[in-house]
């Protein structure tokens, strides 16, 4: 890995998931940025410029999908690639988010060693 790390920005609103997923990702030697409000995860977005968005599809404010829409309309940010969360996990909330634009969808709960194997998936194809 080259001595600028990847970031990692994840807007999450469950602290138990914020602080495992931080500390997985942390741990494998990437800059991990949280934000918990749906209203304003796009703008927090631009400053954070990440490599990766961890997003989950129940915010507050906003949620995960309006998010995802949203960034995908912008030049920006249309390339990002985004992995998102979700505790229903049903076909029609993964058929949502492919819709608008996801690059990987996981279930919660899933495995530490399931969010890196997604995480270090998506940043190979991103570098």
């Amino acid at each position: 890995m080259s001595s600028t790390s990847k970031r990692v920005l994840l807007i999450e609103d469950e602290p138990n998931i914020i602080e495992a997923i931080s500390f997985i990702l942390s741990r494998e030697g990437l800059a991990v940025e949280t934000h918990s409000d749906g209203a304003t995860a796009n703008d927090k977005l631009r400053q954070a410029l990440p490599d990766l968005l961890i997003l989950d599809v129940m915010l507050p404010g906003k949620s995960g999908y309006d998010i995802l829409r949203e960034l995908r309309e912008d030049p920006a940010t249309a390339t990002l690639p985004v992995l998102m969360l979700t505790a229903r996990g049903q076909t029609r909330d993964r058929e949502m988010a492919e819709r608008a634009g996801v690059s990987a969808f996981m279930r919660k709960p899933f495995s530490n060693a399931e969010m890196l194997e997604q995480v270090r998936a998506l940043m190979a194809g991103a570098a």
